[in-house]
């Protein structure tokens, strides 16, 4: 396929790892597709696994191999690549099944997020030829891919529990597939107290709540029609289910995107509070840039006020959290047996070391969970003689929780 009509190069790892089923069956290949314009295959008449392996999926990964494809259109998952880059070359053949796997309930919700491409108001949901995800239909693409598959997103566009059998449905998941890591993302509303303890049972390993905003007034300028107390009160069942049961799972997210009328430092501050009150894993921010008009350029990359809560930020490490003291800190302390620093070695041989870990933050440090994820290894990183980093690094397993 020629590739002078594209205006950038770009490659994208997608086609090599992940599906995405729609509510009404079509599957797409990436998560940024609201209105299924690229379209792969429709399970229900096709496998995932002829989806898969079909000639559409081979024709785009063979484009991206020479550098870019038309099929992907305006997706804003394209990695651009720079003029003297090399684009990745994979095998056209990625094996029988993807590893991960997104699955939309359906496309419809239950509010209307100012400019979102997925509000009510923007026809959404007449793109989709079925309105909620058959169950039946559900279960046969899980149980195809449910052996093989590492993580499902159990979210996509439209609010997930709006579906009836959406806790059944995480239910059916990690009772068959227990070790398929299950993450979801919802606005939580659409939960009861009920549903959402019972969730917490359902062996789910993640849930994000986006809530954006510490005060009802402010929260639904974006979130139009919802109800902060409603979001905070499901919230707060989880967390309080989760800890009653002493289970350490699920990670329980609160995500707030940073607009021009909630980012003040009194309606943060407020948000801290509340998820420290709560008891949720993680408090973090979302900078972005849509809709334009209400971009937080208080906290625009680049700015001493992003600078402030870099560590804060959703996508910065996966462990950084706005809840005071819940980001991992720690002094280490290296004492070598042989004193005398540098800590120079040649090649196979020992260097013996005593280290002294001691944490700042007010979470604990997990050296084995549950969830598998998260835990905390005492490692070294290696240089070479100049000072430059080398590609191997040390992991070195700590048995205690710190």
């Amino acid at each position: 396929m020629s590739l002078s009509h594209l205006a950038t190069r770009f490659g994208c790892s997608w086609p090599w790892t992940t599906l995405v089923l729609t509510c009404d069956g079509r599957v797409v290949c990436g998560c940024a597709d609201p209105y299924v314009q690229r379209a792969l295959g429709d399970a229900r008449t096709q496998t995932i696994g002829e989806i898969w392996t079909g000639a559409p999926v081979r024709a785009v990964r063979g484009d991206l191999n020479t550098g870019g494809s038309s099929f992907c259109g305006d997706c804003p998952l394209k990695l651009p690549l720079a003029d003297d880059a090399a684009p990745r070359v994979r095998p056209v053949d990625a094996g029988p099944l993807p590893s991960r796997l997104y699955i939309e309930c359906t496309a419809a919700c239950n509010i209307s997020c100012f400019e979102a491409c997925c509000a009510p108001e923007t026809g959404i949901t007449r793109t989709r030829q079925a309105g909620m995800l058959d169950f039946d239909l559900f279960t046969r693409v899980v149980d195809e891919t449910g052996p093989t598959l590492a993580r499902i997103d159990f979210f996509n566009y439209g609010e997930t529990f709006l579906h009836k059998q959406a806790v059944e449905m995480c239910e059916y998941i990690k009772q068959h597939y227990p070790q398929i890591y299950l993450y979801t993302s919802t606005n939580g509303l659409a939960l009861s107290e009920e549903r959402a303890r019972r969730l917490v049972h359902s062996g789910i390993d993640e849930v994000t709540f986006s809530v954006d905003g510490a005060f009802p007034d402010s929260y639904a300028r974006y979130r139009q029609r919802g109800q902060l107390d409603v979001a905070l009160g499901n919230l707060r069942a989880m967390a309080d289910e989760k800890r009653r049961a002493g289970r350490d799972l699920p990670f329980i997210n609160w995500r707030y995107i940073l607009f021009t009328w909630n980012d003040s430092t009194e309606e943060m501050d407020h948000a801290r509070v509340l998820a420290e009150q709560i008891g949720v894993d993680r408090l973090t921010w979302e900078i972005t840039d849509h809709p334009e008009s209400a971009y937080s350029r208080r906290f625009a990359p680049g700015t001493p006020d992003h600078a402030a809560i870099r560590r804060e930020i959703w996508d910065d490490s996966n462990l950084g959290s706005a809840i005071p003291g819940a980001t991992p800190r720690a002094r280490i302390d290296i004492r070598r047996l042989v004193p005398g620093l540098p800590l120079i070695g040649r090649r196979s041989a020992r260097i013996r070391l005593r280290a002294r870990v001691r944490n700042l933050s007010t979470r604990p440090f997990p050296a084995h969970a549950s969830y598998g994820r998260r835990l905390v290894r005492l490692g070294a990183q290696l240089c070479a003689a100049d000072g430059s980093e080398a590609e191997q690094e040390l992991s070195l397993p700590e048995d205690r929780d710190v």
